[in-house]
């Protein structure tokens, strides 16, 4: 055994992983426990192999301890223990954990390592399949450890002679505290499981945009790039009608930065409309770039009153261009394109918007926008770091008002490669979306969303934009003020979930929130809302969701 060797936590799922796993089973439990008769072959199939989920730890491909769980009735312990649920607290979705074994020459210096890891992915393997109790035949040989994590001993002893049981039971609750103390105590207190990524970004991204971002750095300049530069370019400007789209080097906040330089060079005042964070913040931006531009301010939480807008596009002088955010991402209100639009049209105002959240989650079509932001890291599911500006008119440079990093028409000129540009994050953008079916991911991500705000409703929770159009990938919850947004989202970090909370337009709400930007498996939703209710309200009961949530 090398004590260097990387160790991996994972669930089972390779031929050769189970061959290992009825081996280790052979020499636990008929060799050191004799619970079994020994046999010619030195391997034991459990008989409930069929039905368990083994938690595994491997070591360079060699079995260094492993953990079976199931759901399935009858377990184990209603063949032993007759009346098993009498002793059970009532109400609970119960799971048997059983098979607990450590390779012995993993029992030394690594033996903590390999069972913390265990545990770890034991208690996210739970909290994702909605376990919330858990039932065990104990070795009378680790009574002590099993105390330990908080399991509670209930019944008569089973089994006979050296292999002797105790049957006990953990909560999910008990066993959050007891395994995160104990995994903090252990050699592997640096270990977590991976979480689950419901953040606004970095999003999760696929695997082929992974292997494409990690592809060797190539010069700018390559014919190589310069093809992947264009077609890039053309998929953006096909997902959203667009005639043309300039990539930047930065964030979304550059995009809206060049948009300000090219609404200086109209040389007339214009109108921000405001009704959250980002709509704050294009009005700062505005102003930065020395703008002349009125403000039309609506609350938090609530969709523009496009009325209010029309009455001011009616006025005289009329703006000469608007400015506004597609979706409100602080709160998740989406504001009305389609009525932006035939308000703009009307009394020929240039529309420009922020559709940083918007696009690749839902169908955007700039026909008809003036300019419009985007960026990589979010509704695309690639890696942030790039900046889009979507115009339709023909842009000139502007070398005696703009800034060149910020020239849109400069970039133009250069048919969109001016300055060094990373093909790392290119080749990760291409791969995000050369292949993207909009359709199915605006199809998914809208069952997705609602399906899952169905289900935090009847839990109780107060969804901010209920009652109004939201956006599908953004879901902002407002907690009541005896939570404190902070605790819950760092309580689900420890559950294994990222959610949007530590911005400081969410703290000052007491918000939290639930993105569906990136990728995004079925199979997480309802165990981030079980989480979620746990983590807020105890696990206070609610109706059985129905599997999987509504897409």
């Amino acid at each position: 055994m090398n004590p260097t060797e990387p160790l991996v936590f994972k669930l089972a799922t390779e031929d050769w992983e189970f061959e290992q796993i009825h081996r280790l089973n052979y020499r636990t439990f008929v060799e050191e426990i004799p619970q079994h008769q020994p046999s010619a072959v030195p391997r034991l199939v459990d008989k409930f192999h069929a039905e368990n989920t083994y938690l595994i730890c491997l070591s360079n491909q060699k079995l260094a301890g492993m953990l079976a769980v199931r759901g399935s009735r009858p377990f184990s312990l209603d063949q032993k223990l007759p009346g098993l649920d009498s002793f059970l607290p009532p109400g609970r979705t119960i799971c048997e954990i059983r098979l607990l074994a450590i390779e012995k020459k993993f029992r030394g210096a690594r033996g903590g390592q390999v069972l913390s890891g265990i545990l770890a992915l034991l208690w996210q393997h739970g909290v994702e399949k909605g376990y919330d109790l858990a039932i065990i035949s104990g070795t009378t040989r680790q009574l002590k450890l099993y105390s330990h994590l908080g399991f509670v001993p209930f019944g008569p002893m089973v089994g006979s002679g050296e292999a002797q049981f105790q049957p006990m039971y953990v909560t999910l609750e008990t066993f959050e505290v007891t395994a995160r103390e104990f995994l903090r105590s252990s050699p592997a207190r640096s270990f977590h499981p991976s979480a689950v990524n419901f953040l606004p970004g970095p999003v999760a991204v696929r695997r082929e945009v992974r292997r494409a971002f990690e592809q060797a750095p190539e010069s700018h300049r390559n014919d190589g790039f310069t093809t992947d530069f264009q077609a890039t370019r053309q998929h953006l400007c096909e997902l959203t009608q667009a005639r043309h789209v300039e990539l930047f080097m930065g964030s979304g906040t550059l995009a809206n930065d060049v948009i300000a330089g090219q609404l200086s060079l109209l040389g007339r005042p214009g109108l921000v409309l405001n009704n959250g964070e980002f709509g704050s913040r294009l009005v700062d931006q505005a102003r930065r770039a020395r703008l002349e531009f009125d403000v039309l301010e609506f609350p938090w939480g609530e969709p523009l009153d496009l009325a209010a807008v029309a009455e001011k596009l009616s006025a005289r002088p009329a703006p000469a261009w608007l400015w506004c955010a597609h979706c409100e991402t602080s709160s998740g209100i989406l504001n009305d394109l389609a009525g932006l639009k035939t308000l703009c049209a009307e009394v020929k105002v240039k529309l420009c918007l922020d559709c940083i959240s918007t696009l690749g989650t839902m169908p955007v079509d700039l026909t008809d926008v003036y300019l419009a932001s985007g960026s990589s890291g979010k509704g695309f599911r690639a890696y942030p770091g790039l900046a889009m500006v979507f115009y339709h008119h023909e842009v000139a440079p502007a070398p005696e008002r703009l800034p060149r990093y910020f020239d849109l028409g400069f970039y133009a000129q250069e048919q969109g490669i001016p300055f060094t540009f990373s093909s790392n994050l290119l080749h990760a953008l291409h791969a995000a979306v050369r292949r993207l079916n909009l359709e199915k991911r605006f199809e998914e991500v809208a069952g997705l969303s609602a399906g899952l705000r169905l289900r935090l409703t009847e839990m109780g929770f107060a969804l901010v934009g209920r009652d109004t159009q939201t956006s599908p990938a953004v879901i902002t919850i407002a907690l009541p003020p005896e939570l404190n947004s902070v605790k819950v989202g760092e309580a689900m970090q420890e559950a294994g979930y990222l959610l949007s909370y530590n911005s400081g337009y969410l703290r000052r709400k007491n918000w939290i929130q639930i993105c569906l930007m990136g990728e995004c498996a079925r199979e997480k939703l309802v165990p981030v809302a079980n989480a979620l209710n746990r983590v807020c309200f105890r696990g206070r009961p609610v109706a059985p969701a129905a599997q999987p949530v509504a897409g």
